[in-house]
């Protein structure tokens, strides 16, 4: 189960073949309580796909917003119905408030990892994220994972992203090289390992993701 936590609500896109799917948001906002498979679309791979949404724009608070989803999802007892092996929460960069900082509570998350580029704010916002993870620890919160380098293909990348690693007291998990395999995929609405599976970036995303199996304890 994939959960989008950025207001944008693009995060399975993707996966449902670059068809948006109504948010949780908008389905309160229109009046009633949703039923659960109104919340919750198959995608691509039998991956399931929620996304949170976002206020109407200018008005309301998007990390209230992601509270509200997560506490719809509670009640209607999406994760006992459905059972999924694995549930991510794509959450956006900035914690900037205790909404968006939901995702990473113990009873919804077990790790958390943050992907990051060499750019410089995209490692002030790992950081951040980390930060907060560390407040959290004695508060029965997820613990940190590790970092994804995810390259723009930078100036000593790989030297800056250790360098930050080493400053967190973690590790990089994987190295994802920058691959024009994602744009083709992405121009005809699907996943790298739905359109390109023979790919070396789906090779690497498979590395990935035995990589954060392990680290969370998975066989």
């Amino acid at each position: 189960m994939q959960i989008g936590c950025d207001p944008k609500s693009d995060s399975t896109r993707l996966l449902t073949g670059g068809a948006p799917i109504p948010t949780v948001l908008d389905l309160l906002r229109s009046g009633g309580t949703p039923a659960l498979e109104d919340l919750v679309h198959p995608g691509v791979g039998g991956v399931l796909c929620v996304e949170a949404g976002g206020p109407t724009p200018g008005i309301g608070c998007a990390g209230r917003g992601i509270i509200t989803a997560f506490e719809t999802l509670s009640q209607l007892d999406a994760y006992g119905v459905y059972r999924p092996d694995v549930v991510l929460y794509d959450v956006l960069g900035d914690v900037v408030c205790g909404g968006f900082a939901m995702p990473l509570r113990g009873e919804y998350s077990d790790v958390v990892f943050v992907v990051t580029s060499g750019e410089m704010m995209s490692m002030y916002a790992a950081s951040n994220i980390a930060g907060a993870v560390a407040r959290f620890q004695d508060r029965g919160y997820a613990r940190f994972g590790g970092l994804i380098l995810n390259r723009r293909n930078v100036a000593r990348e790989r030297e800056q992203v250790e360098r930050l690693a080493g400053e967190l007291g973690t590790s990089i998990l994987a190295d994802l090289p920058r691959s024009p395999a994602v744009q083709e995929a992405e121009s005809m609405d699907r996943t790298v390992m739905d359109a390109l599976p023979a790919s070396p970036m789906a090779d690497a995303y498979r590395a990935l993701a035995a990589r954060m199996l392990e680290v969370c304890g998975h066989e």
